[in-house]
């Protein structure tokens, strides 16, 4: 499963690389996203709901979200 790296990005730039970059995994691949960014995990939950993505797994710490994402579409 690949992974696209987001830390250091400010929103909007997180949501605007990870759309990019899921246009580059078949349909039915997943992708795990990696941001520092405080936004990004409430941000990727509304912006999986939006695009109809697959939020599959979604954890986070003091220094960084992970979030794991099938597309649809």
């Amino acid at each position: 499963m690949p992974t696209i790296d987001l830390t250091g990005l400010k929103c909007p730039l997180p949501i605007l690389r990870l759309h990019e970059a899921i246009q580059s995994i078949a349909i039915g691949e997943s992708l795990e996203a990696v941001a520092d960014d405080p936004a990004f995990c409430p941000d990727i939950k509304a912006w999986c709901r939006r695009t109809e993505h697959e939020l599959v797994n979604l954890t986070s710490d003091r220094s960084a979200c992970r979030a794991v994402i099938r597309r649809h579409h």
